[in-house]
């Protein structure tokens, strides 16, 4: 969730408005009154909707939006000003974002040099130490085109090495600091006689780490001494390395990955670079921490089946059985990936994904299974399970199933994994998976008489309402929301797509793409902004954007950079994609409009019938719409197929 999100979230549209003097009153699930933008007393026009935090006038002044457009509208403020506002009130620190300029672009440029330059030094002493290459072709078995294709090195066991090469080509303290590569030393500190520095990376195997673009980040260290501590040791947090958003791999991954349409995560830099040197390329790593979902939302710009390869022992069994409950936030160990089931069901519904757990063979690491038999690892990925299967299995192996008690333990378990599945289909598949895994009665698991193992399944928060004269159709906050966001990553991804998206929408006889199309002022600056710089621009359109957007904004350009799922889909499905966000945009707009302005008919009916003659035509206009809009969407559905 956004900073923006999380006001949004906090913030009580309905006691915003009413503070604002509006008086409003309660109307089904939504609220009512008169319009504070216009002078009109005899028929309230102003709705209000809480559950998607918004509101529309369908009197004079027809406008709408979110909690941030009423108060800029109301009291005359700039979104950043209001922004500012709604975050004081709402208790939340208004993360600012300020736009790359170009002195800090050039020195993220040098910064990179400076990294690049590394890789040759670190691998030039790679290349010296004959120690280190015979633990890697020997122990490792990788060959030297592998060795040479990673760029691995080796970072001597000198304090000063690294900090004396490169301050002799001319780098300052300052700038190795900024890259990692060396730490300044503790004050006070008696372990070193000279200097203020010293390298960050010693007598370790040092495994350059690239984003998915290819440009140096960071590094990895693993210790060469086996008692060394911490085994394994990554770059840290700079302005060009969050380990949290980078995948080890990935860069050479890209391609194999869209190919296999599969994403293989492993826990070891040297299991992905054995793996690739074994023909499977479609693997990466996260850098020895637990997977964040910005990590799953890199693979999934390149498919939706991921697949976790864990050793069980370690992070799979074990972790199931300390409790499925409690997330791990931290590891025993670095390299180790932590397996929290209900977390990997949580992203995979909300990202879409098919996450799947692979099961390594006790006491073996992918690169000692690909050096056993390649075909073995090509059987193990593709018997993958599903998280819940896994588990299940997991929790079942070695159980005596004959005992009702260890039957109750392990459905205690797992119901809970299966309630919070989304989708009804699959949770009903999932129960009677595990009714016939326990040999047990599936109605024992849903709380008819017997065991009462079933669980209530968190239901999403502010529901729809069913369709009614007194609950207008609607849609969550989350769904509108997560239409406009994927259209806009859609759009900001290929700007020029624009063009194609309105010229289909004309073709089809609608209208444009416009602002009033998003529900949500954030979004609506967004696409402005994105619209102007196709004007301006030719090329390279998101530092137009970025200057040209409020600061509470950069870090939600920032996000939708960051969630670019579609980079490995075609021009032409993209535009599908985009098309079909436009329409159900509309659609949900329109359907939303209808049912509330004949509601509005009929109360006017009471007391003006001008007023209510005003409300039916407009009900009129927006049905038509609607079918117009139906029909230009089986058109286009047509032309698509043909």
């Amino acid at each position: 969730m956004s900073t923006l999100d999380e006001i949004k979230a906090k913030v009580d549209i309905v006691d915003l408005i009413s503070e604002a003097g509006v008086k409003l009153r309660r109307s089904g699930r939504n609220y009512i009154g008169f319009c504070p933008f216009h002078d009109n007393r005899h028929t309230p026009a102003f709705v209000v909707w809480p559950e998607t935090g918004t509101w529309r006038c369908f009197g004079a002044c027809n406008e709408g939006g979110d909690v941030i457009k009423f108060v800029m509208k109301k009291d005359g403020l700039t979104f950043q000003e209001a922004a500012e506002r709604l975050a004081a009130r709402a208790g939340v620190t208004l993360e600012l974002r300020k736009p790359v300029t170009t002195e800090q672009r050039q020195a993220y440029d040098r910064l990179r040099k400076l990294l690049e330059e590394a890789v040759i030094f670190y691998h030039g002493h790679l290349l010296q130490n004959q120690e280190v290459l015979t633990y890697l072709r020997r122990e490792r078995s990788l060959n030297d085109a592998t060795i040479e294709a990673f760029g691995l090195g080796y970072a001597p066991n000198r304090w000063d090495a690294a900090l004396t090469h490169f301050t002799a080509r001319g780098y300052s303290e300052q700038e190795l600091l900024e890259a990692g590569l060396i730490v300044a030393r503790e004050e006070g500190s008696a372990s070193l006689t000279h200097g203020r520095f010293y390298d960050r990376f010693r007598h370790r195997i040092v495994f350059p780490i690239r984003n998915e673009q290819g440009r140096m980040a960071g590094f990895g260290g693993r210790a060469v001494d086996p008692n060394a501590v911490p085994k394994f040791l990554n770059s840290p947090e700079t302005p060009i390395f969050a380990k949290g958003r980078l995948l080890y791999g990935l860069d050479r991954a890209r391609k194999a990955i869209r190919a296999a349409d599969r994403a293989v995560i492993v826990e070891g830099y040297l299991d992905v670079i054995a793996l690739h040197q074994a023909g499977f390329e479609n693997v990466v790593s996260p850098m020895g921490t637990a997977l964040t979902e910005d990590q799953l939302r890199l693979l999934k710009k390149y498919t939706r089946r991921i697949v976790l390869a864990l050793d069980p022992d370690r992070a799979g069994q074990q972790a199931i059985l300390r409790g499925l409950d409690a997330a791990r936030s931290a590891m025993d160990k670095e390299g180790e990936i932590g397996f929290d089931a209900r977390g990997w069901l949580r992203q995979e519904a909300r990202l879409q994904a098919d996450l799947r757990v692979a099961r390594l063979p006790d006491g073996l690491d992918p690169d000692e299974v690909v050096k056993r038999d390649r075909e073995e690892w090509r059987r193990i990925v593709e018997n993958a399970r599903p998280v819940v299967v896994h588990v299940m299995e997991t929790l079942v192996a070695g159980q005596d199933l004959s005992d009702p008690k260890v039957k109750n333990q392990i459905a205690a378990q797992v119901i809970p994994l299966i309630e919070d599945l989304p989708n009804p289909v699959e949770r009903d598949a999932y129960r009677q998976a595990l009714a016939r895994l326990l040999r047990v009665d599936e109605r024992a698991l849903l709380g008819a008489p017997g065991p009462r193992f079933r669980t209530k399944r968190a239901r999403p928060p502010r529901e729809a309402p069913a369709p009614g004269p007194e609950a207008p159709l609607i849609e969550t906050t989350r769904f509108v929301h997560q239409i406009e966001a994927i259209l806009l990553t859609i759009l900001f991804h290929q700007p020029e797509l624009l063009f194609h998206l309105d010229r289909s929408l004309q073709e089809a006889g609608l209208t444009p793409l416009t602002p009033h199309d998003f529900e949500y002022t954030d979004h609506q600056l967004l696409l402005i902004a994105l619209q102007q710089s196709l004007e301006q621009v030719e090329s390279d359109h998101l530092p137009y954007v970025l200057a040209h957007v409020p600061e509470a904004l950069q870090g939600l350009v920032g996000e939708l950079q960051r969630q670019m799922f579609a980079a490995a889909t075609g021009e032409e499905r993209l535009l599908d994609e985009a098309l079909r966000g436009v329409i159900r945009l509309r659609r949900i707009h329109l359907e939303e409009s209808v049912e509330q302005l004949r509601f509005l008919q009929e109360e006017a009916y009471q007391q003006d019938d001008a007023q209510a003659h005003v409300y039916q035509t407009l009900a009129l206009e927006h049905a038509r719409a609607l079918r117009n809009l139906d029909e230009a969407h089986r058109q286009l559905s047509l032309k698509r197929r043909l």
